[in-house]
């Protein structure tokens, strides 16, 4: 089957996958590009999956300071290697993400961290079960696993605290 290199394009473009990967995808959908789109980020979910065990030794410190200065947040976020530290990709995660914790104010980083006795619900008061601001149909997890699957390494947001005046 022969796949217009427009498409395979399209597609590379919008989940940052490799030319062979998009291509191959394309051919299992049939040229259908939001077929081939599951595909990926399916595959890209699995490899994921698998790398979520290794260690994360390096990564940066994201800080964010509110306009007006009433609300700042710091985040350390970790993945294997320096280089994917000074990616683009991975600094757009971090700054995502401190945002995120700044408009909604989570109390803790996973259910794991919540008191037994508590009866507050996951997606309100945990980070990763929030859904993502810029895209609610996912959870900030699940966008955390797509940029894994982009950049091939393990990614943990390991703290993070958000300071706000008066409160």
């Amino acid at each position: 089957m022969q796949i217009p290199t427009t498409v395979i394009k399209e597609l590379r473009e919008r989940l940052g996958a490799g030319i062979m990967e998009c291509r191959q995808a394309l051919i299992e959908a049939e040229c259908d590009l939001d077929k081939a789109a599951e595909l990926l980020l399916e595959r890209g979910l699995a490899k994921a999956a698998r790398k979520a065990d290794r260690a994360t030794p390096q990564g940066l410190i994201e800080a964010y300071i509110h306009p007006g200065a009433r609300i700042g947040v710091l985040l350390e976020i970790n993945c294997e290697t320096d280089f994917v530290a000074r990616t683009e990709e991975f600094k757009a995660l971090a700054h995502d993400i401190v945002m995120q914790i700044a408009a909604l104010s989570p109390g803790c980083l996973s259910p794991e961290d919540i008191p037994p006795d508590s009866e507050e619900d996951p997606k309100d008061v945990c980070l990763l079960r929030q859904p993502f601001i810029k895209d609610p149909a996912k959870t900030v997890e699940e966008v955390i696993k797509e940029v894994v699957a982009k950049v091939g390494e393990n990614i943990r947001v390991r703290r993070f605290v958000r300071f706000e005046l008066g409160g």
